[in-house]
């Protein structure tokens, strides 16, 4: 079976920030950091950021979860956004309205930084900027309010557009970061990570 040894030679980690807020779902981070525990610190290191510096935050469910690291999306290689439900007072809707998530993922942005979402997370790279004219997707239920915002809404579990890499609602978490893990560490290390996770790729990923 391949492992992530015989990934390819990084001068460093991938390092991948993973971005909570109050309200956010436990599953949308959940799936790709256990993917990416996979790889190995030698090869990936993550990181739990907020917008607000380190600080407690509480769940959808209520699990509370300390963010220790600080936010610094210019050490970040890849960042990552999951959902947070998307009904009337959801931890999207109040992380939007408040805005200042939006603004420091705007002010994020750069060369060589991708930025990735899972489910409605997308739609808070959207109230960013950060999706008009842009590839993409999320959560079936916010596909036609993303579309309205701009985003270019393709079909896919994953989209990978260059630099904003997103994916559908929940589960497909998983399959983003087993995507990410091909993208950045090459087939044979993806396909390890779904043996070790007894899980199969679902869908389509959408590069075109």
């Amino acid at each position: 079976m391949p492992s992530p040894s015989a990934a390819p030679r990084r001068p460093r980690p991938l390092r991948v920030h993973t971005v909570l807020y109050d309200g956010v779902e436990e599953q949308d981070f959940a799936g790709h950091i256990e993917v990416f525990g996979i790889v190995g610190e030698e090869h990936l290191a993550q990181s739990f950021v907020t917008a607000d510096g380190t600080r407690r935050v509480t769940t959808s469910s209520g699990m509370e979860i300390v963010c220790r690291a600080a936010w610094s999306p210019r050490s970040a290689d890849v960042i990552i956004v999951p959902g947070g439900g998307y009904g009337e007072g959801s931890g999207i809707q109040r992380e939007i309205r408040r805005g200042a998530l939006p603004r420091a993922l705007a002010a994020a942005r750069r060369d060589g930084l991708v930025l990735g979402a899972v489910c409605t997370g997308t739609l808070l790279l959207s109230a960013a900027g950060l999706t008009a004219g842009r590839r993409c997707t999320t959560h079936h239920t916010a596909l036609d309010d993303l579309r309205a915002q701009g985003g270019r809404v393709v079909g896919g579990r994953v989209v990978d557009d260059g630099d904003l890499v997103t994916c559908g609602g929940v589960t497909s978490g998983i399959d983003l970061g087993i995507w990410l893990i091909e993208r950045f560490f090459g087939a044979d290390t993806a396909l390890f990570a779904e043996e070790v996770l007894e899980y199969q790729r679902r869908g389509i990923v959408n590069t075109a």
